[in-house]
């Protein structure tokens, strides 16, 4: 049995990526703007849609466990931007800066040692902070994969 920090040093780990999983930061930097609005045949979604999905996820959930008064967006349609691309490049720079934010939160509460991980979140009854911790890990290292593929597929991925 980990003991808690191992626990909070094994979560950070995997919040962060890397291992069998893609480092999440490197992952969303360097995109050619020319790149993010583009689909090519066989994906569902393109580059800003995946970014923008990835943040606002992260974000409902981060916000879901913080804040009582939290309203998550409906679903599906609050969770994916309607445009292939981002309006501008400052649009696509704050949501790449709104998603390392709300990531950083995610780790500065992982690595709270006064945060109880394992018991319930005070305004949630049966909720902590460690099933939310899991539910950020795992949804974004699933579309993070899905936006390496993209971007291999769009060849605007360093080799």
């Amino acid at each position: 049995m980990p003991t808690p920090q191992e626990l909070r040093d094994q979560l950070v780990r995997a919040i962060q990526g890397g291992g069998a999983h893609t480092e999440i930061i490197p992952a969303l930097e360097g995109v050619l703007p020319e790149a993010r609005g583009r689909r090519p045949p066989g994906f569902a979604h393109t580059l800003w849609q995946l970014l923008e999905h990835l943040r606002i996820a992260q974000w409902d959930i981060l916000e879901y466990g913080r804040n009582p008064k939290h309203a998550s967006p409906d679903y599906p349609a609050g969770y994916w931007p309607a445009a292939d691309a981002p309006p501008d490049a400052a649009a696509w720079e704050k949501s790449v800066a709104g998603f390392k934010a709300d990531l950083q939160a995610l780790l500065d509460i992982t690595t709270d040692p006064s945060v109880d991980l394992v018991a319930p979140i005070r305004h949630l009854k049966d909720v902590t902070w460690l099933r939310e911790i899991l539910l950020v890990i795992d949804h974004n290292a699933y579309h993070v994969g899905q936006f390496v593929l993209l971007r291999k597929a769009l060849k605007c991925w360093p080799e």
